[in-house]
This record gives structure tokens, sequence and C-alpha cells, in this order.
């Protein structure tokens, strides 16, 4: 039993003394240090005590930093990379250093860095990443980073930054950004009102400077002028049409959402149906209906044709097609989003007499609503608006029920069909 203790401790020893070859390691002012720099080396050797605070890697020849790459040494304080080869960071390389004060990857040829393994990094205090060729930084990157103090980002190729970036960062005191090639759109207007409120030290700023559009190319941020922009805002929009379509067996469903913003934002469709969820990016269709290059429908016309004016067709709308229609508008400063439930109501299912009941209590109490040309014009806002249209205009077959988000959103509902009739309105 001795012997075989005296073999742990023999182990132990050799664990806590053995450094791999190229490197020297050593204690210095109470830190393990293990300095591997000016070796040529092309990977992390393996083979580090166990105990190591301190691991300099700078000046080698480092292509990249794999997964696992510092396992041996999840005790590391401070990481030295500087002036390496490296061109990406995967996923799990840095995760375990969850003690780890100072990261230094400056000088290196990073355009892919796994910006998750910083999530575990709550202790850095110290982040060089400076000298690279980063274009982007998610908007959660440095999130769980409250302790950071200094954070150099200069000299990569930054041309945007999503708003709050930096708000997580409740330590830091110096910021280094200067020299990349920002676009001084309405995206970066935020950057510019941050960097003057801010008490953080943010050094050259006659270097943070605009590289497009071409008229503010060498602006400093700091005297960048004002902008025209604004946030997306979103109405969704459907009214009985009148411009004499071509008519299809069944029902066509029509929404438009009318959208304002600059710069010109962006629009989705999110259909929620029985059968799932599609998003569209609007348009997938030209003027003809026909499904644009690209669009998810290889050929012939979709089944949600989004135009490039912002209106949804639905041609021969059924069962299947019922559910939640929402439009998205997005752009540099934000979203907006606007939906209506549309649902399909067949003879027997008691719906003319539920809403005729409905509309005919909110008379006798004073309220409800009134059309003028089919405008909808609702009582208050708490309102529900249900509109139903009939596919022919003798006894009704089938018939549309649209039940809108809070009244003041809706304006009608466009359905093409075959002599469409408006069977009656009511609010509740």
């Amino acid at each position: 039993m001795r012997a075989l203790c005296l073999l742990c401790w023999a182990v132990l020893l050799n664990l806590v003394q053995a450094c791999p070859d190229p490197c020297d390691c050593g204690e210095k002012y109470g830190f393990q240090i293990a300095d591997c720099a000016y070796r040529d080396l092309e990977g992390v050797p393996p083979g580090f005590p166990a105990n190591v605070t301190t691991l300099s890697l700078s000046a080698n020849r480092l292509p990249g930093l794999p997964e696992g790459a510092f396992r041996e040494v999840p005790l590391l304080q401070s990481l030295w990379l500087a002036h390496n080869e490296i061109r990406s960071v995967a996923v799990g390389a840095l995760a375990p250093l969850g003690q780890l004060k100072s990261l230094d990857l400056s000088h290196n040829l990073i355009s892919e860095f796994a910006w998750s393994d910083l999530h575990n990094l709550s202790a850095l205090q110290l982040l060089k990443m400076d000298s690279n060729e980063l274009s982007f930084i998610p908007r959660d990157a440095f999130r769980s980073l409250h302790a950071l103090r200094s954070l150099q980002l200069n000299h990569n190729r930054l041309h945007a930054l999503a708003e709050g970036t930096f708000a997580p960062l409740t330590a830091l005191s110096h910021l280094q950004i200067n020299d990349n090639p920002f676009d001084c759109t309405c995206g970066i207007v935020w950057f510019k009102t941050w960097a003057l409120a801010t008490a953080v030290s943010i050094p050259e700023q006659d270097n943070i400077a605009c590289t497009s559009p071409h008229v503010l190319k060498g602006t400093p941020l700091s005297r960048l002028p004002p902008l025209p922009c604004s946030a997306p805002s979103v109405q969704l929009s459907y009214q009985p049409s009148q411009d004499g379509a071509e008519l299809r067996p069944g029902f066509v469903l029509a929404l438009h959402c009318d959208v304002d913003g600059q710069p010109v934002p962006q629009l989705h469709w999110h259909v929620h149906t029985p059968g799932g969820t599609v998003e569209i990016t609007s348009p997938n269709v030209g003027t003809d209906g026909r499904a644009l290059p690209g669009a998810l429908a290889a050929s012939g016309r979709p089944r949600f044709q989004a135009f490039a004016n912002g209106s949804l067709l639905i041609p021969d709308f059924g069962k299947l097609e019922e559910g939640t229609y929402s439009c998205l508008a997005t752009n540099e400063l934000g979203s907006a989003e606007s939906s209506v439930n549309v649902a399909l109501a067949t003879p027997g299912e008691g719906g003319e007499d539920v809403v005729g009941r409905k509309f005919h209590s909110k008379a006798v109490e004073g309220k409800g609503c009134y059309t003028v040309d089919n405008e909808v014009q609702p009582s208050g806002p708490e309102d529900n608006v249900v509109i139903i249209y009939l596919s022919r205009a003798g006894p009704p077959e089938a018939a549309i029920a649209a039940e809108g988000k809070p009244a003041q959103q809706l304006s009608g509902m466009l359905l093409l069909g075959q002599s469409l009739l408006v069977l009656f309105l009511a609010c509740f």
C-alpha cells in the first residue's frame, strides 16, 4: 500500500515538473509560467503541467487554434498568442479557460472567431484582438465579460457594429477601435452617440472614421453629420378588391403590408399554419406572379406569392392555409411587425349566428362599428374585428373569417373570388 502511495506521488510530481521540450517552465513571482515564445511552433505542444497559470506562445507560426487546444491548462490566467499566423479559432478552443484574465490574440490573421467561447470567460479583464481580419462582431459577443477593463479592436475590417455591443462591459475603461473601414450609414449612428457620451477612454478618435459612402470618406465618426434615419413601421391591411383581378377557383386571399423606414426596410412574411411555419423573403415573385430565380419555388407560381410592393397573395385559400400571417420589416435601426389570424368558416359551424349575436349585443350597448366603402372603423383599441365574405352572391357555401390583432391595426380584408359579397361586420 505504501509503495502504491509513493508511486502515485512520483507520478504527480512528474506531472507537475513536466514541460514540453520546446518550452521553458518555471515559477516566477508566484506564477507557474510556460514560455514557448519564438520557438517556430506550428501547433500548441502537448505535455504542459496542469498548474500553469501563464502561457506564452507569441511569435510562432500557429495557423489556428483547434477545439481543446488548452484543455491541459485549465488554471490559465494569462494567454499570449500575438504575432502568429492564426486565421481561425474553433469553438471550444478557449471555452475551458474559465479563470483567464488576460488574452492577447493581436497581430494575427483571424477572420473566424468562436465568439461563443467568450461567454465562458467571465473573469477576463484584458482582451487584445487588434491587427486581425475581423469583419463582424455578434451583438451578444461580450455579454458575459462584466470584468473586462481593456478591449482592443483597432486595425481590423469592421464595417458595422450592432447597437448595444458594448453595453454588457460595465467595467470597461479603455477601448481601442480606430482604423476600421466603417460604413457610415444609419446603423453606426448609435455608436457615435455612445462614444461621445461614455466615460470609457477611446483614443485616436480622429482615426475612427468613415470609409463609405464616398461622400463621407475620411470623416471622423465624432463629426458625422445628421443622417435621415428612422426605424421601420408597418401597417397590415386587407380590403375588398376593386381591381378586377383574374378569378380563380376557390378563394384568393390578399394581404398588404405598408412599410416605412430609412434605410428602406427589408420585408419578410411569416406564415404559421397547421402544417408548419413558412418564412418568405419579399419579393419571391415578379409582377406576373411567377417565381423569381432563387425563390423557394423553382418554377411556376408559389403557394404564397410575395410581391415587391408589399402584397402577399394566397391563391386557392383553404383549410391548409388557415393560421397567422405576419409581416416583419427590418432595417439597421430595428424591426416592426404586424399580424392577422385568418380562418375558413364552413357551413354548419354556426359562425354566422355567433358573430351576428355579438354584433347585435354590441349595438344594444351603443358600441360597435360601421362601414363606409367597406373600411373598418373600430369603436375602441380593445375591439377585435371579424369580417366575413362569401364566395358567391347566393346562399353561402363557404366563408372566410379574419380575426385581427388590436382593431386599430385593421382596415379591411382583400379577398378575390367569385362575385364577392360582404356578409356582415362585427366588433367585440
